[in-house]
């Protein structure tokens, strides 16, 4: 063992810690993530390795009732799957900002801190009072309440926060990682912390209604806390499909992740693992190694979106990341174009993670070019409008975006081996307009495509056709419905939304009780599904339908049931029951719940509260299975 070595580690480490809490990181995550792991080689016991967070100024140190650890990591999926163990879990996205923990007695704000040693925080509260996304007041039965999640910057607020820090003088920021934690650190222009946004993640305490980590979730989103995607998995087969959605979130969410938190979700195993120095056992984030390097900005392109929304798109001249060859960035949107005054012949920080499209970082030489936003469509020549941080074609009816359009359902929906070029040219050809035309084209309209023979036009037709077979949550998610992916699909037909007439009778109030769905949400959602409904109706008619699903014993059809506290069965299987039974599964008490279905008797627990107090039905397992024969 080399104590010299050891020595220059420990100094790199602590060095690098302060520049990124300092929110100035000088190395990349996994640049980082190697040092620990090194040091970890050479001298596994190291106290350096047990820093978590940043060293707060004495002054404004608060100690945490809890330790506020960070977490244990991997970039490798199947050290994931070794960890899960097939024990249920749920994840959420890895927000990169800064963690926050929110005091509240008798239902007042009363204290922010931040993470800072694990032991101690730093006291920011008067932040955190400027922030119109942390509540200063709660509804809870507690005398004291403990919340913890993540503060970070939204794209369009990053774009407007960058402008104003620039009118009043001070330094553009970097990123929107790099502002939440300059901004939480300063001392002065307090009013700019009102661009930073809270996620909550964790309730810390226990009620004896909780037994779950997904319970939790519920609860903070009915306190009103914003929370992130949840996503319960009771097995490994949907793993890579959540991977995957977060590498495109990545690419083109609304602020910005690093990976994916997983987290076991029966809690008694998280009081049997507990914790290290470090992290809690039962927590394991998934993270996206990083690889990023300098070269020079050749041109930019600008593609349309199937909204419409036009994308720049970065030439660059040729580096070698993570293993490939890249010639192309992405530059995200309009206003990062805008507020980098980006230009051909800038030299440009790019990095690549994931395995996904590399992106851009930050402008490292600025060339004397002058910055071009177009204010016509490249694809059809139409006027475009700027909306925020977007971009956008006029055109509704431009060939690009309804190229897009198809393409996205065609990948949804599972249609195999119809590629983008493929897709092309049946649109060149004339052959479709738009989806539904998909299923009125023939096997020998098939064959008008370049090197398409007799075999691969019939492989087509019948994949065209079999897709009309889809079930419900496919279809939607298909359809490009805002806020519409696969998982909150999923949660939307779970919850008893299960055929198209309930989905198009779907009111705001009642998408908001969904999990996962806040009120913005799920406006944006049923907006956007009402301006499908006449391409929904013409795929029905072209022979889509979602009758497959057995309406036999359907004796809990509109029932909406709660559950609470330890069943005999898994809850899993219990709610999937009801489901099948056409009955609602609900996180929440409220006058609409039907039944409380709980093994607790007297229970001193705010679900069971509140099903007496409205007059809810309280029912055992055993009498619920008894009654309606499930």
């Amino acid at each position: 063992m080399s104590t010299d070595q050891i020595k220059k580690l420990e100094e790199q480490i602590i060095q690098h810690r302060a520049y990124y809490y300092q929110g100035r990181p000088i190395i990349s995550d996994s640049e980082y993530d190697f040092l620990e792991e090194k040091l970890k080689e050479l001298d596994p016991g190291n106290l350096v390795l047990n820093l978590v967070g940043s060293i707060s100024k004495d002054e404004d140190k608060v100690k945490h009732d809890a330790k506020m650890l960070s977490l244990e990591k991997t970039y490798d999926s199947q050290d994931l799957i070794k960890w899960l163990a097939d024990k249920p879990v749920v994840s959420t996205y890895k927000i990169d900002g800064v963690s926050c923990s929110l005091i509240y007695k008798n239902g007042e704000l009363v204290l922010a801190k931040t993470r800072g040693d694990g032991v101690y925080g730093e006291n920011v509260t008067p932040k955190v009072l400027w922030m119109d996304s942390i509540i200063k007041k709660i509804k809870t039965i507690h005398e004291k309440v403990e919340i913890r999640g993540e503060l970070y910057c939204q794209e369009k607020n990053f774009f407007e926060l960058a402008n104003e820090m620039e009118k009043i003088g001070l330094e553009k920021p970097t990123s929107p990682r790099n502002i939440v934690a300059g901004l939480i650190s300063r001392k002065d222009n307090l009013e700019l912390c009102r661009y930073i946004s809270f996620m909550a993640f964790d309730f810390v305490g226990q009620t004896a209604s909780i037994k779950l980590e997904i319970e939790k979730y519920s609860l903070l989103k009915n306190m009103g806390f914003n929370i992130p995607l949840v996503v319960l998995h009771n097995d490994n087969q949907h793993l890579n499909e959540i991977i995957e959605d977060a590498k495109k979130f990545m690419m083109e969410g609304d602020y910005q992740i690093d990976g994916l938190v997983f987290t076991y979700n029966d809690l008694s195993l998280h009081e049997e693992l507990g914790f290290t120095h470090h992290h809690p056992k039962f927590k394991m984030a998934f993270k996206f190694k990083g690889e990023s390097k300098i070269t020079k900005l050749v041109d930019i392109e600008w593609s349309v979106s199937r909204n419409g929304i036009l994308t720049p798109v970065g030439l660059v001249d040729p580096v070698e990341l993570s293993g490939a060859k890249i010639t192309r960035v992405t530059l995200h949107n309009y206003g990062v174009v805008k507020l980098y005054n980006l230009k051909k012949g800038d030299e440009i920080e790019i990095i690549r993670s994931g395995e996904v499209i590399p992106k851009f970082l930050s402008v490292k030489q600025a060339s004397e070019n002058k910055l071009v936003i177009p204010n016509k469509c490249p694809e059809c020549g139409s006027d475009t409008r700027i909306e925020d941080i977007r971009l956008i074609c006029t055109n509704s009816e431009c060939k690009a975006r309804l190229h897009e359009q198809i393409l996205n359902f065609i990948k949804k929906i599972g249609i195999e081996d119809l590629s983008g070029k493929r897709l092309e040219q049946l649109l060149s050809k004339g052959l479709i307009k738009n989806i539904p035309d998909l299923y009125r084209i023939t096997a020998d309209d098939l064959k008008k495509m370049d090197k398409t023979k007799e075999k691969l036009s019939d492989k087509l037709f019948s994949t065209i056709q079999v897709s009309k077979k889809a079930d419900l949550i496919t279809f939607l998610s298909a359809l490009g419905i805002t806020h519409g992916a696969y998982n909150t699909c999923e949660k939307v037909v779970h919850a008893g939304y299960d055929t198209l007439d309930k989905l198009f009778s779907l009111s705001v109030e009642e998408l908001s009780r969904v999990d996962t769905f806040a009120e913005k949400s799920s406006r944006d959602f049923i907006v956007s599904l009402k301006e499908k409904e006449s391409l929904i109706n013409e795929l029905v008619s072209v022979g889509f339908n979602f009758q497959e699903v057995s309406k036999e014993n359907k004796i809990l059809t509109g029932k909406q049931i709660c559950i609470t506290g330890a069943l005999t069965e898994k809850r899993a299987v219990v709610e999937q029951k009801i489901r099948t039974m056409g009955g609602v599964v609900t996180s929440s008490i409220s006058k609409d719940t039907d039944y409380l279905l709980t093994n607790e008797t007297n229970s001193s627990s705010s679900k069971f509260i509140k099903a007496q107090k409205l007059g809810i039905k309280i029912i055992n397992e055993t009498d619920f299975f008894e009654i309606f024969q499930i």
